[in-house]
């Protein structure tokens, strides 16, 4: 059965809300003023298929890929650029608002640039034992095959093709498998999990997948099954040698503009903590002119910053450490002598940290969050130990999506 409604909003998740008797009703790819057709989702009263436009909104575009809709990758490419921009710094000031944070949210800086440098693709034998490869499909399980993906970086060209092979390979039953690619300054690098235990056949043959397709490294599971250059990334002065699946930022300009905004907002601290520093996005850049103390839970990427930070010349002292900073988090009397820090922690935020630097005496801290609501959060602890938020930028590295970079600056 379908019924007719009219959008009014966007929640946070860039859906469609129409306000009806029973509530709201949440309709994605929808704009506001929009009216559309629409029919019930199964076991979800407060969500809707999107059946037909009625009345389309005049900042409605077209989708640039055949894929949207279908895939759950992008969920805004239906919208103009200009309005999606204005929309994903709302996010921001509006999670700020929620939790009573006070303070000036500049323009969003688009962070897009060439594409996407890293993604996991899925693959499992679907129906009829067909092999489908590609992304899950919108709040399900399923996975739609895909044979092209234009917001990946040109530097991850092929890794779509070398998907298909390994899972063709693999021909994974049940459980899928999760292909990792990412784009290195040597080449495609690939991990694979959730294969289980292999046969020596089978490893051979996942190692002529990788001399076929000139990948730089295969791993399963981060153990190596055949490698032609060792992975490698410019951070820096420095390069830095990749874990295998090792976390980096989502796209080449999205680092750099992060980047840009740490080391500005540090300004001319002498000494400076990086926390939940991962491989040393901004450690590394940092210490071309401070000495800096990196810390992350993590123990390969530690090792490869360690490792990058050693064979670097014109850097200032680093010091690494692998700690957990949620069960272990920089104590207050611990971050006595530091000019500044900067901690970027994974989406769950730092609450257990920012409690720590909220009894702290260091001047500036510095703020990286992909996380509106736990960025706030946070930010609200260090307002109540004295700091005052003096100002946020948000970050687009994830284009088309709900999720959005921030970079705050607190002093006291």
């Amino acid at each position: 059965m379908t019924e007719r409604l009219n959008i009014v909003r966007l929640g946070h998740r860039g859906d469609g809300i129409a306000d009806t008797s029973e509530g709201p009703v949440y309709v994605p790819y929808t704009l506001p003023g929009e009216t559309v057709t629409v029919e019930p989702v199964t076991g979800h009263p407060d969500r809707r298929h999107l059946v037909h436009v009625d009345k389309a909104s005049h900042e409605r575009t077209e989708a640039f890929c055949k894929h949207f809709g279908a895939c759950g990758g992008c969920t805004m490419q239906h919208w103009s650029l200009a309005e999606y921009h204005l929309w994903k710094r709302s996010l921001v000031v509006e999670a700020l608002a929620l939790a009573n944070v006070v303070a000036p949210v500049g323009d969003l800086i688009d962070a897009h640039g060439t594409g996407r440098r890293r993604a996991v693709l899925h693959a499992r034998r679907g129906t009829h034992d067909i092999l489908e490869v590609g992304f899950t499909a919108p709040r399900a399980h399923h996975i739609v095959a895909i044979d092209e993906c234009p917001i990946l970086a040109p530097g991850l060209g092929g890794a779509l093709q070398v998907a298909w092979a390994i899972a063709d390979t693999l021909k994974p039953a049940g459980k899928p498998l999760d292909i990792q690619t990412t784009a290195t300054d040597s080449g495609l690098d690939v991990d694979v999990r959730g294969s289980g235990a292999l046969t020596a056949e089978r490893l051979t043959a996942l190692a002529r997948v990788a001399e076929a397709h000139h990948l730089a490294r295969l791993t399963r599971h981060g153990e190596l099954v055949a490698q032609r250059a060792q992975p490698l990334l410019q951070i820096g002065r420095a390069q830095v040698p990749l874990p295998p699946g090792a976390f980096l930022q989502a796209t080449t300009e999205g680092e750099a503009t992060l980047a840009r905004l740490v080391v500005e907002h540090v300004g001319k601290a002498k000494h400076i903590a990086d926390l939940f520093a991962g491989i040393g996005t901004f450690a590394l850049r940092l210490a071309e002119r401070a000495r800096v103390s990196a810390a992350d839970s993590d123990a390969a990427m530690v090792k490869a910053l360690e490792r990058a930070a050693s064979i670097t010349s014109g850097l200032k002292p680093l010091e690494t450490q692998t700690r957990d900073l949620f069960r272990c988090p920089f104590m207050a009397n611990e971050l006595k002598g530091f000019d500044a820090v900067v901690f970027d922690p994974p989406r769950q935020g730092a609450e257990a940290q920012a409690r720590e630097l909220a009894k702290s005496a260091v001047p500036v801290v510095v703020a990286v969050s992909c996380d509106a609501t736990t960025f706030a959060r946070d930010a609200k602890i260090l307002l109540s130990g004295g700091y005052t938020l003096a100002t946020v930028v948000p970050v687009d590295q994830f284009r088309y999506s709900h999720h959005v970079e921030i970079v705050g600056k607190f002093v006291r």
